[in-house]
């Protein structure tokens, strides 16, 4: 299994990126996906996440980020608008089975498969 995260890189603040992640040697739609991002120094977090159908989403913060999946093409995306400087991070996908159970918001609970993750670098 391999999940390959991209799209990240430097922007202002108040600018806006797409992060992509592909997914190959699983079936995608019996995964939920997830984005976390950790910067330096601290703590891997939760910012969204999309059951297997992507008719359900869950957010840390709700507003700026938006979550989807496109399972024809085996692939979730982050779409991050009005980036702040505390955006800052590295951005890591990850993948659950449907069936798993435990907190989405909770990176203890996704213990399955993780991508190598995607820098995100928001200046002021």
């Amino acid at each position: 299994v391999q999940l390959q995260a991209s799209g990240g890189g430097l922007v202002q603040a108040g600018g806006s990126l797409r992060l992509s992640c592909v997914a190959s040697g699983l079936t995608f739609d019996s995964y939920v996906m997830g984005w976390f991002r950790q910067a330096p120094g601290k703590e891997r977090v939760f910012v969204a996440a999309i059951s297997w159908s992507g008719r359900d989403t869950y957010y840390s913060d709700s507003g700026r980020f938006t979550i989807s999946r496109d399972n024809a093409k085996n692939t979730v995306y982050l779409q991050m608008n009005s980036l702040k400087p505390e955006d800052t991070a590295v951005y890591y996908c990850a993948a659950r089975p449907r069936s798993s159970t435990g907190s989405y918001y909770l990176a203890a609970n996704w213990r399955d498969y993780w991508g190598q993750g995607t820098q995100v670098t928001v200046s002021s």
